[in-house]
């Protein structure tokens, strides 16, 4: 069992639960990183190898995140080690154990991630009471079904396109990852006549130098296939995606992606980071050091967790993408041109947004 001392700073964690119920088959942990700016919203994982470690960092992520987007939010996560295909039967007993285990964190409101989805937080709000990412008959705002993160991804390319003279029209794109995120970014992308080259999902990759039909392919993913069995473009080994040469590369999968073995392999100007973490950090030292830009997650992917703080608080989809559109946009924009300023790794430029917000935060709050 991990130690929270292993992770302790000045910002947090501020509780780490390791949950294990043997007679549901139950092992998860949560992590409430930080609450100062306000209870913490951050999404349920699902995986078959996740760990205390990985939810610590992706709840200080999701703390940074919700600070650089101004939300009243601190930053949680939570892990559930299983199998996210498992009957749905099954899904819903553990995801029920889970949420009955947490009723009493009152400090932490899940959301969906990998592996999880809206009927997940319906399972959770019943045992629970609180929720984010609801199906819309409970009156949720679906995440995943709307795009959120995805959406504000492509608005952070948007602005950072002008940061490295790249147009959008006919600008070649590689999705890592051609789930919820990656394909709502890929559609934006070409609506604005941009190219998908390539694309991955856990099964395997496919390419075309022409361009991908990205309605099709998403077509294609909702019918339940992958996309090694798509009838168009050259099949490739999943990891070979990093290897496709383009002008924007979205890593929109699980973490540490693109690691200090891989990273020479990039060839690519822009990587906008759509998956938490998706880069060690020896990675994107490696990146910026050769000219690449590099959108940090917490800023880049942040449309998802800005859409449920604003269907917590009581707005409406309309509202959610017009504070998403407005708020990444700004973000994106402050962050690069702090960077471009100080000559600094755009991730450090954020950090320092973040932080900054956290740390007056807290000293306005008695214990947080």
């Amino acid at each position: 069992m991990t130690d929270v001392a292993d992770f302790a700073d000045s910002l947090g964690p501020y509780k780490l639960l390791h949950i294990h119920r043997p007679r549901v088959g139950l092992k998860a942990v949560v992590c409430v990183d930080n609450i100062a700016c306000g209870p913490a919203i951050g999404g349920v994982r699902m995986a078959k190898d996740v760990t205390a470690a990985e939810a610590f960092r992706l709840a200080r992520a999701m703390t940074f995140k919700n600070a650089a987007a101004g939300l009243a939010h601190g930053g949680g996560k939570s892990v559930i080690q299983g199998d996210p295909k498992m009957p749905v039967m099954d899904k819903e007993r553990l995801i029920r154990a889970f949420a009955q285990a947490i009723a009493d964190l009152t400090d932490y409101i899940p959301g969906p991630d990998m592996g999880t989805d809206e009927h997940a937080m319906a399972w959770i709000k019943d045992e629970t009471g609180r929720a984010v990412g609801l199906p819309r008959v409970l009156g949720g705002i679906p995440l995943d079904e709307i795009g959120a993160t995805g959406f504000g991804l492509f608005g952070a390319i948007d602005v950072a396109k002008d940061h490295v003279g790249l147009a959008l029209a006919g600008a070649r794109v590689v999705v890592q990852g051609f789930g919820a995120v990656g394909m709502h970014a890929a559609r934006h992308l070409a609506r604005a006549g941009a190219r998908l080259v390539a694309a991955s999902d856990s099964h395997g990759a496919i390419a075309d130098d022409n361009g991908l039909d990205v309605e099709s392919l998403i077509a294609h993913k909702h019918a339940g296939r992958s996309l090694d069995a798509f009838g168009r473009g050259t099949k490739l080994a999943g990891d070979a995606v990093i290897d496709v040469a383009c002008d924007i590369w979205i890593p929109a999968a699980r973490p540490d992606a693109v690691r200090a073995d891989n990273v020479a392999r990039l060839r690519t100007r822009i990587v906008a980071q759509g998956a938490n973490i998706p880069c060690t950090p020896d990675a994107e030292t490696a990146l910026h050091r050769a000219g690449i830009l590099v959108l940090p997650d917490f800023i880049a992917n942040a449309g998802g967790v800005i859409c449920a703080a604003v269907e917590y608080h009581g707005g409406t989809e309309r509202q959610a993408l017009a504070v998403i559109d407005e708020k990444i946009r700004a973000n994106t924009r402050a962050v690069l041109e702090e960077s471009r300023r100080t000559g600094c790794a755009p991730r450090q430029a954020a950090l320092s947004l973040a932080e900054l917000r956290v740390c007056e935060a807290a000293a306005l709050r008695r214990w947080a």
